[in-house]
């Protein structure tokens, strides 16, 4: 069996240099990483990224990603050559001990002026859901279903029951640990926004920005 995933792999990871060197060729089409994409048929980018050139990455081959790989090594991807990085749901899949290793990763490939967004469960605000013995209740509904406190604090329930186990949360974030686990990595400018579905929304550049008004027009065309 290890025989015919490993060629499969290899030719997915030669695909996807090969699609983000025709990218990096064409400066007029600006490359998106998408980390931990997911199906294709899941959750949309924001339409910021519309005119993007998309770069999924997922760990699950089932989902058809671009390259198979985990976030913690992105080896494949050249130093300074992603213009930006979306993570939705993505980190809080790590085990505590890897969330570094990623987010080095992630400053590693984008360029100078390129920014990542990055998507987490707000456990602090999650926190209080539990302590008012709401863990069952609906916070909202996404696409695959009603979400729950029980699901942001230890990954989708519903996923997980049909054997898709890396769907588990095995990390979680309060406001200061992910600022902290953000600076520890070396982005200059970091800006935390909570979001109104238990989310904390990260806005993260490896160099500080000239002025506020990219930072602002970027957190708003982003919906961040």
């Amino acid at each position: 069996m290890t025989s015919q995933v490993r060629p499969a792999r290899r030719k997915q990871t030669r695909r996807a240099i090969k699609q983000l060197r025709r990218a990096i060729e064409q400066p007029l089409a600006p490359v998106v990483l998408n980390a931990g994409a997911g199906a294709a048929d899941g959750a949309a980018l924001p339409a910021y990224f519309d005119s993007w050139r998309q770069l999924r990455v997922d760990v699950d081959p089932d989902t058809g990603p671009d390259l198979v790989a985990s976030i913690v090594d992105l080896a494949s991807i050249p130093d300074g050559s992603i213009d930006a990085v979306w993570s939705s749901h993505c980190i809080e899949h790590l085990f505590s001990h890897e969330v570094p290793r990623a987010l080095s990763e992630f400053r590693r490939v984008l360029t100078g002026t390129g920014f990542a967004c990055l998507i987490v469960p707000d456990l602090q605000a999650i926190a209080e859901w539990i302590a008012a013995d709401r863990l069952h209740e609906t916070i909202y509904e996404s696409a695959a279903g009603p979400v729950t406190a029980h699901d942001m604090l230890w990954g989708f329930g519903a996923a997980i029951a049909k054997g898709q186990l890396a769907m588990a949360h095995r990390c979680g974030f309060t406001p200061t640990v992910l600022l902290e686990r953000l600076s520890a990595a070396g982005f200059e400018e970091i800006v935390l926004r909570r979001r109104s579905n238990l989310e904390l929304a990260a806005l993260v550049l490896p160099e500080a920005a000239q002025s506020a008004t990219r930072r602002e027009t970027l957190m708003a065309a982003l919906a961040l």
